[in-house]
């Protein structure tokens, strides 16, 4: 039996929740219990432990009695509270992302968490749908009804046809997570807390003061730099391991939806209607660039960009993987692969001018460090004159827009390039914007405006009369009332 064919009753957690809410309750209350023991050992008072443990236990067994969901024809609704009841009600059709993840005690009890993705974002939290502790088949069988799937698989369309995978994780890719700011700033974290940790415990290998004063400066700088590198590196590629192990992407064409799951601790199941992906953005940071990586994530309509995070569909991985599931995604190879189309000579100059200035300032500063200090700072003149000048090249290059199969493609950037294809019936907006600068030089940007991800797509550096040009082309119906013809 269909539990949610009562549309208007309300369901509760799976019952197994009973054994992690307490848990989790006393772990909270940890320190408090710590000091109700510490200040009751060698007296009579005890008891004081018991009453400590009972209450958030009491608690976490509330937590499971006074939280509820239900599903309507037109709304999802949870509630929960006991003194404050709080009831988080939202439309289905207001439903962008829902995932599913699963701590490791989640996953030994069979249990997972559901949350639902709606654009609406909240600092304290209070509008987030989430329904901890639900059944795996309940959880299934719940996302298939927020995206809209009309009734059960049909048992008798072949699996593979039901759902079609895309892509698999390559165990090689851990060769790009150094290459990528994120599996820095991971492994950063990560060297922190063991460094800290080091300290805490007063833990230090033994040196011996001769032996690195016959080693030198120089020797031990490099050795201390390499050390690090190779520590960042190791921890970079296991942070990538644990987000992305067991990475699978899927589509099911039935409910028209993409799958995303991965993780190795803390597995998590993010599904994306396809009515909401109206595009997708291809990161290419120039490590990752040089090594032939990229990444995906999709322009989902409606998706707020705290959680944009749900729209990742390729981790870093080879160009060659990342364009194909953008293809696949778009249902068009023509905006992926395309020549782009160059702004111009006055954008080109735009390129070199704002690369070359903050170059320039820096070989000048140098300069003169070079006259007062030592003659060295000479080379970090040079080296920021010839960094400034394979910046600008890089960024030119890399300029460009084109207008295929229905979709707005641009691309700029160099440090932190981006191609971008969103297709034109998302666009609810153009703005045509320019700098004082920009002004003199004839050049606007311009920005199509969209309900996903960072809510626009913009094309930098266009002539005015192109700019215009390319918006009537793409959806003139929203620009002609603007035009003064």
């Amino acid at each position: 039996m269909d539990p949610f064919d009562e549309v208007h009753g309300w369901h509760r957690l799976d019952r197994r929740m009973l054994l992690v809410h307490p848990v989790r309750e006393v772990v909270r209350f940890l320190p408090v219990l710590i000091g109700l023991l510490l200040f009751n050992r060698g007296t009579e008072g005890g008891y004081w432990g018991l009453i400590g443990v009972a209450i958030p236990v009491g608690l976490g067994l509330l937590r499971y009695v006074t939280t509820s969901y239900r599903l309507t024809p037109g709304r999802v609704e949870v509630r929960n509270g006991l003194l404050n009841k709080r009831v988080v009600s939202t439309p289905l059709d207001r439903v962008r992302t829902v995932d599913l993840s699963a701590s490791p005690i989640h996953r030994a009890l069979g249990l997972v968490t559901l949350r639902v993705g709606t654009g609406q974002s909240n600092d304290k939290g209070d509008g987030r749908l989430d329904l901890d502790g639900l059944s795996v088949p309940a959880a299934e069988q719940l996302r298939s009804r927020l995206l809209r799937v009309s009734g059960a698989p049909d048992p008798e369309v072949p699996h593979e046809i039901r759902r079609r995978v895309v892509l698999t994780l390559d165990p090689s890719w851990v060769r790009f997570a150094p290459l990528t700011s994120s599996g820095v700033v991971i492994a950063g974290a990560a060297l922190g807390l063991l460094t800290q940790g080091l300290r805490t415990f007063e833990w230090a290998p033994t040196v011996d003061e001769h032996e690195l004063q016959r080693l030198g400066v120089t020797v031990l700088v490099l050795g201390g730099l390499a050390t690090i590198v190779v520590v960042l590196c190791l921890l970079a590629v296991v942070g990538y391991v644990v987000t992305n192990f067991g990475f699978v992407l899927s589509h099911t064409a039935e409910d028209g939806a993409w799958h995303l799951r991965r993780g190795l601790f803390t597995t998590r199941e993010t599904s994306l209607d396809d009515a909401r992906v109206s595009g997708v953005s291809i990161g290419e940071p120039l490590s990752l660039r040089l090594a032939g990586g990229a990444r995906l994530s999709a322009i989902v309509t409606g998706l707020s960009k705290k959680q944009q995070g749900s729209s990742v569909l390729v981790p870093p991985a080879p160009r060659g993987e990342v364009d194909r599931v953008a293809a696949e995604v778009l249902g068009e190879d023509g905006p992926v692969g395309i020549s782009l189309v160059s702004h111009g000579p006055r954008a080109r100059r735009r390129r070199w001018t704002r690369a070359l200035v903050p170059a320039a300032a820096v070989a000048v500063a140098a300069a003169v460090a070079s006259y007062y200090l030592t003659p060295w700072f000479v080379v970090v003149a040079l080296a920021a004159l010839a960094a400034g000048v394979v910046l600008a090249v890089d960024r030119a290059r890399a300029l460009g827009h084109a207008l295929v199969d229905g979709h707005l493609v641009a691309r700029s950037g160099s440090l932190n390039r981006r191609r971008e294809a969103l297709a034109t019936g998302s666009v609810i907006g153009w703005n045509l914007r320019s700098t004082w600068f920009q002004r003199r030089a004839g050049l606007a940007d311009l920005v199509a405006t969209t309900a996903g991800g960072r809510q626009h797509v913009r094309v930098l550096d266009l002539p005015e009369d192109d700019a215009v040009a390319l918006a009537r082309a793409a959806q003139g119906g929203l620009l002609e009332p603007f035009l003064v013809l």
